[in-house]
């Protein structure tokens, strides 16, 4: 699923500028002439903010460019305080720890692809549409937001021709999913990132399509629970220790408190970060990241939000 996770590395502050309706892009750069890590398209990085928080963003600049990232992040104002510290204390100079890339949105072979972006949705898509034009195959793309200014990388989008269709939402309504989604196409794939309720509608529309075709990534967790918080106990494999998560924690506090190491990042099953091997058990799978078949194989969790469906589970810890 994801990258081998590597330390932090530091990294400047080297831009900072508006590029819509409160949204600001970050244009980081290594210190003393490092080159950053290769990544691909769909890859995301963690921010480890000054003041204490973790916070993933799409990589939306060019895969062969080491000597930079570049991130773009909306303020949510009803948000955890992550954006509104960049957008109103970061500045251009500051040094701030980043970890990864890593990725949970690759870009799949197939002959040819439809991109669905919403909003700032639209970050990890754009290398994306970079690698499928370099290679020759086709793509559409559709971009909706609110209006046009608060719609990131407008021009950007707007110069990729005709294949791209602008839908402000105060113009011309909802995005026709309908007429997009409506006809199963053999051999297109599907990816859409944006707002929760475009995910849901677009899921919902592609029920009746081959299955794989369908590609979302989230900013925030889905509601995918699937029964109670119940008590379950983990037997981590390595240690011999066996732990009681009660209802009211989570696994991945009850490995903290026991002094286990195990990466983790967003707490809300979006990132990736805390995926941890199940070697017996069946996890009640409750993150935003692993698809319908990884699920059912059940050998991997996101120890930060799943929890289990049966009373114990043995992990590779």
């Amino acid at each position: 699923m994801a990258y081998p996770e590597a330390s932090p590395r530091p990294v400047r502050v080297a831009a900072k500028d508006t590029i819509g309706q409160l949204i600001v892009e970050l244009t980081l750069a290594p210190l003393d002439g490092d080159r950053l890590p290769d990544w691909e398209p769909g890859a995301h990085i963690d921010l480890h903010l000054p003041n204490g928080l973790v916070r993933q963003y799409s990589l939306c600049g060019k895969t062969n460019d080491r000597s930079r990232w570049r991130v773009a992040i909306l303020h949510e104002i009803e948000g955890r305080g992550g954006s509104s510290y960049v957008h109103s204390t970061l500045s251009v100079g500051d040094v701030l720890n980043a970890s990864g890339p890593r990725n949970n949105f690759r870009l799949e072979p197939a002959r040819e692809y439809l991109f669905i972006g919403g909003g700032i949705g639209i970050t990890p898509i754009l290398p994306m549409i970079d690698e499928v034009e370099g290679s020759g195959r086709p793509w559409r793309l559709v971009y909706g937001g609110r209006t046009r200014p608060s719609m990131a990388y407008l021009e950007e989008v707007a110069a990729l021709g005709d294949r791209v269709t602008i839908w402000p939402q105060d113009e011309q309504g909802l995005i026709d999913l309908d007429s997009l989604l409506g006809r199963p196409v053999p051999d297109r794939a599907i990816y859409c990132c944006g707002p929760e309720p475009l995910l849901n509608a677009v899921e919902e529309r592609c029920a009746a399509w081959p299955a794989g075709a369908l590609h979302i990534e989230r900013f925030k967790a889905s509601t995918v629970s699937t029964g109670p918080d119940s008590a379950f106990e983990v037997e981590l494999a390595q240690s011999d220790k066996v732990l009681t998560v009660p209802p009211h924690s989570s696994l991945l506090n009850e490995l903290r408190r026991a002094g286990v190491d195990v990466p983790w990042s967003c707490e809300n099953g979006t990132c990736g970060s805390c995926e941890t091997t199940v070697i017996a058990g069946v996890p009640d799978h409750r993150d935003s990241v692993l698809t319908p078949s990884e699920r059912e194989a059940g050998d991997t969790m996101m120890v930060c939000v799943s929890r289990a469906k049966s009373e114990r589970l043995v992990l590779d810890l």
